[in-house]
Order: structure tokens, then sequence, then C-alpha cells
């Protein structure tokens, strides 16, 4: 007898085909939108775009949708451009602010030529800025083995179309951020798989601490999507992921409101405590299964073998730790002839070492190495982490080491080691937040004039002792309480003045470096001007004294820039034509930028 199932199932696949087929003919689809929020103070920063099929249909759900296309494969493309015209509309027609994030499925474009998709015909022909479009790539097979430059070379293609970038992380392409580098998104979107209960799995609490401190290092912003809860939230925002979307905030809606839900409110009022990089037990913490005192080597060994990762396992009694076994150690001795006979049935702790270091979860990254350092046992065997005197879980020398060495590099980017001053990632975001608050400022970029060759001349030491002037001479024309100076690095530097007179500020600046600078040069050179050097052609070549050149740019017209990229080009040129100014001078950038 021959099974009607079959039959029945390919009827269905056929007809429900034949649907999707009427969903593209009549345009069968609608768009949400769901806001997404800055982390920090509830700023709705854009609105995640979302569709949805035709209302009481098994294509109703986007997941039935897009899987059916996939399988058809003719029509994909369609409902591809279809989905994009759809939410394209929708957000110019509610005159929504903010980015629009725009979901593309990015195996559209293994399978399909790019000139296929229509969608920067579409935005163009909305009137959209392509900066304000975030194309999120859909990754619906995470492994593409098969074409491993695929991803860098489709976020290089659209970013050189002039659109940002993001990427939905289910927790493959943290691995491949360092790949990644040259052709990195704009936004890494943390799955919701990832943040949901992420309050209460500390598995999943230490996997997006070490993304969200890898994508950091990359410059990347992070977005938390799937914020259900109001655990989720608080552990989400404390850890700095700097913008977020779920229902506790909004729900997707055809017609989305303005502001945020009133819990939501409420919780950005909660002081999130500052990230000082003291308590690490989250970055240290092994979930290592514990042992009790009864338990028998023959055990232990066995947990050993099939868990090759586990370096230490702790011995508890009544969950207060008692002992620590270190794998090397225990395995070593059971390799000696007739060991595990003689000793397999007995108690684990008879090789156990009695007296380990153990430490509460909240102990500094300081105390802890100096406590390491101070016995050869903990460099070799590690330690133990408590909660209130009860077992939590082990760490080990190696990760410790690995995490100062990773606070040294976090502090370097942080900080010019030279002057102490704010590196390139504080300039940014102060930018940001200034930009963020309306907050009117100018930004200044010092540079200094003929200072390779005077480094070349004079020496390194001096080189060094240079830039340090210059930035005592700019920080004490600051305003420490509304003004911002960090160092870029070499002898550029970038000052944020909220001051009303940061122009007399600049020239006093010019005026003190003039007369301060001569003290590094030869009385001759300074009668002179400047000083011979032999160039890589064998020639004598003048070089005039070291001047420093400020190039400043008014942000004075609000939402006339969006992001710091944009302000620090504008900045630079600004600079260059200083520059072409002999001496000590200033450039100020007198055109008027209107308002995105």
């Amino acid at each position: 007898m021959v099974s009607k199932a079959p039959i029945n199932q390919a009827n269905q696949v056929i007809k429900s085909v034949e649907n999707l087929s009427d969903v593209i003919e009549h345009r069968s689809l609608s768009a949400l939108f769901q806001p997404v929020i800055d982390m920090k103070d509830g700023r709705i920063i854009g609105y995640d775009g979302l569709v949805r099929g035709p209302s009481n249909s098994l294509l109703h759900a986007p997941g039935v949708l897009f899987s059916l296309a996939r399988q058809s494969g003719d029509v994909a493309v369609e409902l591809e451009n279809l989905c994009c015209q759809t939410v394209i509309e929708s957000f110019v027609k509610l005159q929504l602010d903010g980015l629009l994030f725009l979901k593309v499925n990015a195996e559209i474009f293994l399978a399909h030529k790019f000139k296929e998709i229509r969608i920067p015909g579409l935005i163009q022909q909305a009137c959209l800025d392509p900066p304000n479009v975030v194309v999120e790539l859909i990754l619906n097979e995470p492994d593409y083995s098969h074409a491993p430059n695929f991803l860098p070379k489709i976020v290089s293609r659209w970013a050189g179309l002039g659109y940002q970038v993001a990427i939905r992380d289910y927790g493959e392409i943290f691995s491949r951020l360092e790949s990644m580098r040259d052709s990195l998104p704009s936004y890494l979107k943390i799955n919701r798989y990832l943040i949901r209960d992420i309050d209460r799995d500390p598995v999943k609490s230490k996997f997006v601490r070490v993304l969200a401190e890898a994508a950091g290092n990359c410059g990347l912003d992070l977005i938390a999507e799937g914020i259900e809860t109001r655990g989720e939230f608080l552990l989400t925002r404390e850890m700095g992921i700097a913008m977020g979307q779920g229902n506790l905030i909004a729900r997707p809606n055809g017609k989305p409101n303005s502001t945020i839900s009133r819990e939501t409110i409420s919780l950005l009022s909660i002081e999130v405590p500052e990230k000082t990089g003291c308590s690490i037990s989250d970055a240290l913490l092994e979930m290592a299964q514990p042992f009790s005192p009864e338990s028998s080597n023959e055990e232990m060994l066995g947990y050993f073998e099939r868990n090759p990762q586990v370096q230490v396992v702790a011995v508890v009694d009544e969950r207060v730790p008692v002992g620590l076994i270190g794998r090397t150690a225990f395995i070593n001795r059971f390799a000696r002839p007739y060991q595990r006979e003689l000793h397999g049935k007995k108690s684990c702790s008879l090789f156990m070492d009695p007296a380990p270091l153990i430490v509460d979860k909240n102990i500094s990254i300081q105390e802890l190495s100096h406590s390491v350092a101070g016995d050869q046992r903990h460099m070799l065997q590690g330690f133990i982490f408590t909660d209130n005197g009860y077992y939590l879980g082990v760490g080990t020398s190696q990760n410790l080491i690995h995490e100062i060495t990773q606070l040294q590099i976090h502090a370097a980017r942080y900080s010019n080691p030279l002057t102490g001053l704010p590196g390139n990632i504080p300039i940014e975001e102060h930018i940001d937040g200034l930009l963020a608050r309306r907050i009117p400022f100018c930004v200044c970029h010092f540079d200094l004039d003929n200072f390779k060759p005077f480094n070349d001349a004079y020496g390194f030491s001096m080189g060094d002792e240079m830039i340090r002037l210059t930035a005592e001479i700019i920080r004490e024309q600051c305003d420490s309480e509304s003004d911002f100076l960090g160092h870029v690095g070499g002898d550029d530097f970038i000052g944020l003045f909220c001051s009303a007179d940061w122009e007399a500020r600049c020239r006093s600046m010019l005026e003190k470096f003039g007369r301060e600078a001569l003290s590094f040069f030869k009385p001759e050179d300074i009668e002179n001007g400047g000083y011979f050097m032999e160039n890589r052609r064998g020639e004598n070549e003048f070089h005039p004294l070291c001047s420093l050149s400020i190039g400043a740019v008014p942000v004075e017209s609000a939402g006339a820039f969006t992001t710091h990229r944009e302000i620090a080009r504008i900045a630079a040129e600004s600079k260059k034509m200083a520059k072409k100014t002999p001496g000590n001078s200033l450039f100020v950038n007198q055109r008027r930028y209107p308002a995105a």
C-alpha cells in the first residue's frame, strides 16, 4: 500500500509556493518597527525594520516566509527586494527619525549577482541618505567555509556604497573579528538567544562579556537584541553594551511610539557601577565541576580524561572548598607503575593540596596577582573563587596573566603613555556624546610643523619633551570644567572646547608656544630661524623651527553631524589649511553645515 503522506506534503508545498507568488504579486506585506535605543540615556537612535506576511496566514511569520523562499529559489530575490521596499516606504511615510536598520539576507548574494538586488535604487528613490541606513546582514548559514572571503567582501561592498553595516552574531562571528579587521561592520548585533536569561546564566554572561571586550578592541558598537526582562536590561547596560532593543523597551509596531516604556525609563535612572576593571571573577571564573572528599581517585582521573580542557578541580565539602587538585600533577602521579592499583579507590583528598589559594569573587586584580605571585604552588595549580565563603568556581594563572595583558592593552588604547592624555577611543566617545546632547562646541586639531626634522636633528628624547611641552601649554588654556583635551598620537592633539572664548584660548596657546619652544633650539638656529640638515639625497636642506598649527571647526548647527568620523575628517582638512601658513597659525573653518 502506497502512503499518501508524501503526496499530501508535496501538495502543501506547491500550494504554499503559489501563495508566496501571490504575496509578491499583490505586495501583501506589512512593516513593523522596533526602536533601538542608547543604553546610557534611552535616546532612540533608530528603528529596526521588520516584515510580516498576510495576517491569518501560514506566511504571516517571517521565518516561514523566508524559509519557503529559500526552498523555492526562483522568487527569493523578488521577495528580498519587496521586503526591503516595504520597510523603506513605510519608514519614509511614517517620517521616523534616526537610523533605519534594514535586514538583508546575506545568502542572496551567494546565489545571485549584486546587480539583481534593487535595494540601493530603492533607498535612492526614497531620498534616504545612505549613512542613515544600516544594512543588517542576516546570516542563515553561519559556516561559509566554501566561500571564506564572502563576509568581508559583502561588508566592504555595502560600506563602499556609503551604507553602515550590521551583522547579527549568534556567537560564530566573534571568532572572525581579527581576520575581518580591514572590513569590519559598523555594528554587531548580539542575537536574542545570547541575551535571553543572561542575568541568570553565568556561561552566557561570561561569553557576552568576552564578546563585548573583543568588539571594543575592534572599535565595534554592540546592540543587544531581545531584551525582555529587567535583569537582562540592567546586566547588558552594566556590561557597557552601547545599544539595545526588545519588548521591554518597546514592542514592534506599525506606527511606533517616539518614546520608550515607563519601565525602561525607570531602569535608566538606576546608576550603573563604573567599570573599573577591578573585579575580575567574570573574566577568570571557570565553572568546573567540584568533587567531594568521598570521590575516588578513579573518578577524578576519569573526569580529567573526559575533559582535557579542565586544568584544576576543587574538592568541596558541604559547599565549602577544602582542597585543589591540578591536572598535570595528578595525571603524572598516576602514570607511575602500580599507582592506579594502589590508590585508585582511595579518596581524592589523598592527593589534593589542602591549603589552596581561596579568594572572594570580588577580589581586585592587583590583590589576586600579588597572592598568586607570592607562592609558586598557586602559579602552577591555580586558585578557587568563592561567594560568601561558598564554592563558586576555579581559576588558572594562565588566564590571570592573559587578563592582565588585556587590561594593559585596554589601558594603552585609552590613554597616551607619553602625556597621560586620553587617546582615540575617549576622544571619539566625547565627540559623540556632545553630538548626542546637541551641545555646541569647537573641535581643534593641533599639530607641530617641522617636527620630524627636529626629531632627527635633536634626538627623540628632545622630541618627546617638545610633545610634553605642547600638551602642557594646551592643557593650561583649557577649562577643566567644560573643555576636553586628547592626544591622538605623535605630535597630534584634539581639543574639544565648549568654552565660548575658545578662539582667544587658541591664540594664547600659539603665543606661549612661540616663546617657550625656543628653549629647545641652539642660539644660532634661533638667529637663523632654522637649521640645515642632510636629506636622503645627501644635500643640505633648510628646516624652519618648530611651530604650532591649529585647525578649528565650530560645531554649532544642531544635527549637522552624526558621528565623530565626519568631524575628524573636517578637522584634519582644517589642520592642513593651517599648516599652509608659515609659523604658529590658527585656521578657523567658516563653512556652515546645514542640519542633516
